[in-house]
């Protein structure tokens, strides 16, 4: 997770910002990250921060298809971080 915020840190600052929540998904504690903008992919990966899927953005803004539930089934949100710039 540091990794990943250093990385978004070290980039000019988006629009939108970025933002890291945490979710449980399929009995699992995931986390996503919201897409940079537009037509890009938002991501979301487990604890040892493998990619599991994207499941929203793209040309058809319904990500890559590997998750089409994961708008329906995520439980629990919680804020982990954010960009403050």
């Amino acid at each position: 997770m540091k990794a990943r915020i250093a990385a978004v840190l070290a980039e000019r600052k988006r629009n939108p910002i970025t933002r890291i929540l945490r979710y449980q998904y399929e009995g699992k504690t995931v986390y996503y990250q919201s897409a940079p903008c537009c037509d890009q992919f938002s991501q979301v990966f487990d604890t040892k921060g493998r990619l599991i899927c994207n499941p929203d953005g793209g040309i058809t803004g319904k990500g890559d298809g590997k998750c089409p539930d994961f708008e329906k089934n995520k439980t629990n949100e919680k804020l982990v971080w954010q960009d403050p710039r």
